[in-house]
């Protein structure tokens, strides 16, 4: 019988030149100035079988033999196992019969970078940190403001100044973040906390952070998880995932997750990745295109989709890769595309989602629209986010209340006429 709930044997590496880094608070390779990954050792992995995880409630730490950080110091809200919904009407709507969506807006902050936090948080726990920083545009402020409050750690959390939607910088608040707002755009925030970090002041986790993406794989470990599998090895594996792309990490750590699946023994295919960004900050989408390895950082990005407005992603080259590697693809939707799907999604299966979610349902869209997509693939869309973190965007584009005389005839006339 073996024991679930352990941690893999891993080391950190350069993404580029594969140095191996010992200093836990370095996240650029000191050689090269390339970003980092962890590189697990999945030997006790292969000799395992997808059931033994079973005995460990649906969630990320139910995948901890794939994670590098030792489950006793684990801080933990109970984040993911996030409904996996088959979508009917959407799909049939799209075009699409096998479309699905993974709604991580039901994690404990209303978004999937609680995935990330749990593992980033207890990791500093590991380390001794007293003091954690991100620079962000909502969801991630709010995730590791709850983490901190959880681990009993102070949280300082450095937001762009104006358009960071209120739900968002509500909930970092409500936790006891300090929250700063920072003269510029995101790059602007990111700066400023990564020079805390480097003078030691703080330990940061943005998705620069190489141990946050690692709990964000666990979104496709769950993925297949609830799609089906066999003793030995998953089967049901999707065509394509769909994921929106803002600094481009979760669409690595995805990847990352594919990769080591196989690694493993445990599927024999991948499905194609698929980033969709808005039009408006698209520098990851314009390279894929284009045919580029890298891509070129757009100085002034804009878009409704508040959480995927970045004009110069960490991860953007990962994200490449991990497209390219898997046969996916890139594209961009405007944002009247992003708020049509936000409204479909809600209309069609009752889920409501905040606009940077909506853009993996534009793009599968689009995608079918263009013939990218073909009618019977099984396509699972990403969902990020809850809608509640920015409300103001659903009101702004639904209609407003009717007004309605205090009679059975005119609520009747009203429906009649609304139907």
């Amino acid at each position: 019988m073996y024991e679930v709930m352990i941690m893999a044997a891993h080391k950190v590496v350069c993404w580029e030149c594969g140095a191996e880094i010992e200093d836990a608070y370095v996240n650029l390779c000191p050689k090269c100035k390339g970003l980092l990954t962890v590189k697990m050792d999945l030997t006790k992995v292969q000799e395992m079988k997808p059931a033994d995880l079973r005995k460990t409630p649906i969630g990320v730490w139910r995948y901890a033999p794939f994670m590098p950080v030792d489950p006793e110091n684990k801080v933990s809200i109970q984040e993911g196992g996030t409904p996996l919904y088959e979508c009917k009407a959407l799909g049939e709507a799209v075009g699409v019969p096998g479309a699905h969506v993974k709604f991580e807006g039901l994690n404990p902050t209303g978004s999937f970078k609680d995935r990330g936090m749990t593992m980033g948080v207890s990791h500093a726990k590991e380390l001794g940190a007293t003091v954690v920083g991100c620079a962000s545009t909502g969801n991630t402020s709010a995730a590791l403001a709850a983490y901190a409050s959880k681990a009993g750690m102070q949280c300082a959390v450095f937001l762009p100044s104006g358009k960071v939607a209120m739900g968002k910088l509500a909930q970092a608040l409500f936790f006891g973040a300090k929250v700063l707002s920072v003269d510029g755009n995101f790059d602007d925030a990111l700066a400023l906390a990564r020079k805390m970090h480097d003078e030691k002041k703080l330990y940061l986790l943005n998705s620069i952070n190489p141990y946050r993406p690692e709990g964000q794989k666990s979104v496709l470990f769950e993925i297949i998880d609830q799609l089906n599998y066999h003793n030995d090895k998953f089967v049901d594996i999707p065509d394509r995932v769909i994921l929106p792309v803002g600094n481009a990490a979760n669409i690595w750590a995805v990847y990352k997750a594919c990769m080591e699946l196989k690694e493993a023994g445990w599927i024999d295919k991948v499905p194609k990745l698929t980033g969709i960004q808005a039009a408006g900050a698209s520098p990851v989408a314009n390279a894929f295109q284009g045919g580029s390895l890298d891509f070129i950082a757009e100085p002034n990005p804009e878009t409704v989709a508040t959480a995927i407005r970045i004009g110069n992603p960490i991860s953007g080259k990962k994200a490449l890769k991990a497209m390219y590697d898997t046969g996916g693809y890139c594209t961009t939707v405007t944002d009247a595309e992003i708020i049509e799907a936000q409204l479909l999604l809600g209309r069609t299966e009752g889920v409501c989602v905040e606009p940077a979610s909506a853009a993996s349902v534009a793009g599968l869209k689009k995608l079918r629209a263009e013939g990218i997509i073909d009618k019977d693939e099984k396509v699972v869309c990403i969902c990020t986010g809850n809608g509640l973190k920015d409300p103001d965007t659903i009101l702004a584009n639904v209609p407003q209340p009717i007004p309605c005389r205090n009679e059975v005839a005119d609520v009747e006339r009203i429906l009649k006429e609304t139907a």
